[in-house]
């Protein structure tokens, strides 16, 4: 069994909990591609078998979420799990409006202290557990969207972001509230689209069971967005090289029919170079 599960993952649980689930499941190795917080709910794609192999090709993929930002308070983690801490004002609505533009485009952005970032060989989670302060480098992140939807409450404001990998939405709401003068963290968090993967055909990790797993599965060729090759020479499947006309870059192969993996053509000679069937 090889190909992907669009896993709708609940409050509560970690990424790892669920990708071990799935694991048990399907009796092959499981990953995921990209992590979500234990607070945050929504699209958790995880590769199984040879699907994992394709971890790379996902990493400029963007995401989507839908998040609440509270204002006048933070708390140590940015999270509702935290330490809470009370402090500054309730920034209006028109002042948030006229802030966003300042946080849509790319910029440098401070990972959280509560993260799985490492800091000489150890995560910055377990120093932060642990009361050591450890300074993590900023790094370039991607906003493509930071639209506000609705005010939910006195202090808690709904907001939409599409952005790229490595973006923490955790961040972004300590950072949105310095620039208003206040504090701010996130209180509810939602991943509605990760890639080709959305929440409309994610399922619930308890409607998984053996019996059904490959109903869910969701074959490895189809959310590639590569062009196909067809070819029947035996030559490609021992590594080797061999003569094309195709422009250079990456393709979906198929060997007799049936998907291969990936091939890649280069001054006018293509090779398999991912096996994913």
């Amino acid at each position: 069994m090889t190909g992907f599960l669009n896993v709708d993952k609940p409050a509560g649980k970690s990424s790892a909990h669920i990708v071990n689930a799935v694991k048990r499941l399907a009796g092959q190795p499981c990953g995921h591609l990209g992590t979500l917080d234990p607070f945050a709910t929504g699209v958790l794609p995880v590769g199984i078998g040879n699907a994992t192999r394709l971890f790379d090709y996902f990493l400029g993929k963007k995401k989507t979420y839908i998040a609440r930002f509270f204002f006048g308070a933070t708390t140590d983690t940015l999270d509702p799990e935290g330490e809470r801490t009370v402090g500054g004002e309730v920034p209006a609505e028109s002042e948030i409006l006229k802030t966003l533009c300042d946080f849509v485009g790319t910029f440098d952005q401070t990972p959280p202290a509560y993260s799985a970032k490492s800091v000489d060989g150890r995560r910055s989670y377990e120093l932060a557990r642990r009361g050591e302060s450890a300074v993590l480098p900023a790094k370039r992140v991607t906003v493509d969207e930071f639209c506000l939807l609705r005010r939910v409450s006195e202090e808690e404001f709904e907001f939409r972001i599409t952005c790229g990998a490595g973006t923490y939405i955790r961040a972004l709401a300590r950072d949105l509230a310095g620039a208003l003068g206040t504090l701010g963290y996130c209180t509810a968090l939602r991943r509605t689209a990760s890639g080709p993967f959305t929440e409309e055909t994610a399922a619930p990790p308890d409607a998984l069971t053996p019996e059904n797993l490959e109903q869910h599965l969701i074959k490895t060729d189809s959310i590639l967005s590569f062009s196909s090759i067809f070819s029947e020479d035996r030559r490609l499947l021992q590594g080797q090289k061999v003569k094309t006309e195709l422009g250079d870059g990456l393709y979906k192969f198929y060997f007799e029919g049936e998907f291969y993996g990936l091939a890649q053509a280069e001054n006018g000679l293509l090779k398999a170079v991912k096996k994913l069937c």
